[in-house]
C-alpha cells in the first residue's frame, strides 16, 4: 500500500511544479527516489506509477512530478528543453531535501534519464 500526498515545487523561473510523494504507509521511508519522466509524459505515466509502488513496497518513498510546460505544472511547453528539465529536477531534489532528506536514487525514463545523468 501507498499513500499519496500533492505537492507544489517552486522551480526557478517561478513556475509551479505539480509533484506527488509517494510514501510507504508501514512505516517512515529508509530513502527517497526522485523519478523523472520521457519527452511529453507526466509524472502520472503509467510505467513510473508502477515503479513507484513497487519502490514504496520496499520501503523507499518516490517522488514523481511534471517538468514546467507539461501535464499540471505551470509553464509554457515550447519555452523548455533539455536545461530547464535538469533544474527542474534540482529544484525538485532541492525540496524533498529541504522537507524530507536529499534522494537517494535518481531514476529518469527517456529523456527525462538524460535529465538525470545531467541533474
Amino acid at each position: 500500500m501507498t499513500q499519496t500526498r500533492k505537492l507544489t515545487i517552486p522551480n526557478r523561473s517561478g513556475e509551479a511544479l505539480a509533484a506527488l510523494l509517494d510514501l510507504p504507509v508501514d512505516g517512515a521511508p529508509t530513502a527517497f527516489a526522485l523519478l523523472a519522466h520521457c519527452f511529453t509524459c507526466t509524472k502520472d505515466y503509467k510505467g513510473l506509477y508502477h515503479l513507484s509502488r513497487a519502490l514504496t513496497a520496499e520501503g523507499i518513498g518516490v517522488l514523481r512530478f511534471d517538468f514546467a510546460g507539461l501535464g499540471e505544472s505551470g509553464g509554457i511547453f515550447a519555452d523548455t528543453g533539455l536545461l530547464s528539465n535538469v533544474e527542474d529536477l534540482i529544484a525538485a531534489a532541492e525540496f524533498l531535501a529541504g522537507r524530507f532528506e536529499a534522494p537517494k536514487l535518481l531514476i529518469g525514463h527517456s529523456l527525462g534519464g538524460q535529465a538525470v545523468l545531467m541533474a
